[in-house]
């Protein structure tokens, strides 16, 4: 027996003898849904917002690399992205191979005083990077290979924080950088980091 017959339970009209079922109005109702087209669901997708990003006016590769490698790891406002290229400016004129003095020499070779883009300096620093580089099995003196050691280290951790507040001053922002590098000579550090503030646009 079909579903229709079981609702129905045969409405009969008697015409000469003979017996009529007539539909009932749930048989019509479910008749009208079964025969009804069905509509393709369309889904929706929605694109997510990419980031603003910074970039900078007529800077070197290395530059470049450091300022996008911040914003890679959610560094985003435009005065704490300027203050950290112009500490590592201070520190090593974004050159990762320079040994405290000047001389451009590979990593075994800084016997004494820092070494690379932040000038790593005390030997638990300075032996830390070498450790990384190996476990990664690239150079130490390469800017790459610092810039993934840095954001190792507990210095950086600690200072993180502030560098990922956005809308602060540069007074700030400097604060964060004497907690991660520590240095002894400010220097022209607040100069370079006004620079890179101005050569900073979004895209």
């Amino acid at each position: 027996m079909s579903y229709k017959v079981g609702l129905s339970l045969l409405m009969t009209t008697f015409i000469g003898g003979s017996s009529i079922a007539q539909p009932s109005r749930i048989e019509v109702a479910l008749d009208s849904v079964a025969q009804a087209p069905v509509e393709e669901v369309k889904e929706t997708i929605i694109e997510p917002t990419p980031e603003p990003r910074w970039v900078g006016q007529d800077f070197t590769e290395n530059e470049a690399r450091a300022l996008e490698f911040f914003q890679e790891n959610g560094i985003n406002d435009r005065m704490a992205l300027a203050v950290l290229l112009g500490n590592i400016k201070q520190e090593s004129r974004f050159t990762p191979n320079i040994c405290e003095g000047g001389a451009r020499i590979p990593y075994a070779s800084c016997l004494r005083g820092g070494y690379g883009l932040i000038q790593w300096t005390t030997t638990g620093r300075y032996d830390g990077l070498g450790r990384h580089a190996r476990n990664q099995g690239t150079s130490p003196s390469g800017i790459d290979t610092q810039l993934s050691y840095l954001i190792t280290e507990r210095e950086w951790k600690e200072a993180l924080w502030r560098f990922q507040t956005p809308g602060e001053s540069l007074d700030f922002y400097m604060k964060g950088a004497y907690r991660w590098l520590g240095w002894g000579v400010y220097g022209n550090r607040g100069h370079f980091s006004q620079q890179y503030y101005d050569r900073l646009s979004l895209v």
